[in-house]
């Protein structure tokens, strides 16, 4: 692969993290694509470099214009959202990777290729960049594992899966209230305990 990009490096991404106001929200997502490998060995490399550079222009146009895209290496890239929230990086990066499934991977190639995400913000997840960018790339990892062709939130180990606590019931109600509002299960979930705990203060 022979493939030159015209983003930032990662740790070019990285010292700008930390150059944003700490007290301020930032996501930060890595992505990679799922099955780049046998696409490269099928078509040539002057094919997987017209493949990454979609991909990179992707990530670019699909997200806010402050956003900021680095390329790691190879298929992977990276990039930072300032001052947003991890629920609206999620709703963006599942538009790019919607927009990566359903269309060709670069003009003229007629294989279809998906997009493994991962996403953390601060300050959830983290409060430097290396702390943001190593729960953005567990989080990738997770999307990896879970079979590709997905944005995944970094969650904690500690945490427990929400089957384990909430009724079946709750949750297809939970399920059909986030594709109504088109929004996040996560942020749903947030809200309801926020509310919650602003009705019983102690």
């Amino acid at each position: 692969m022979s493939y030159h990009s015209d983003a930032l490096t990662l740790t070019d991404l990285a010292a700008e993290i930390d150059l944003l106001d700490p007290d301020l929200p930032v996501a930060v997502a890595l992505a990679d694509l799922d099955q780049f490998g046998p696409l490269n060995e099928a078509h040539g490399t002057k094919t997987g470099d017209a493949v990454l550079a979609r991909f990179e222009s992707v990530l670019a146009v699909g997200l806010a214009p402050a956003a900021r895209v680095a390329h790691v290496r190879g298929d992977e890239f990276a990039a930072m959202l300032p001052d947003t929230a991890c629920e609206e990086a999620l709703l963006a990066l599942e538009r790019v990777r919607a927009e990566v499934a359903g269309s060709e991977p670069a003009p003229g190639v007629p294989d279809r290729i998906t997009a493994s995400i991962g996403i953390a913000g601060r300050p959830a997840h983290g409060a430097t960049a290396d702390e943001l960018i190593a729960a953005a790339d567990a989080a990738l990892v997770r999307a990896k594992r879970a079979g590709g062709n997905r944005v995944c939130l970094h969650v904690e180990e500690r945490m427990v899966l929400k089957s384990s606590y909430y009724p079946r019931p709750a949750l297809h109600r939970l399920a059909k209230l986030a594709r109504h509002d088109g929004r996040p299960e996560a942020s749903l979930l947030r809200e309801a305990l926020e509310e919650y705990l602003a009705r019983h203060q102690p």
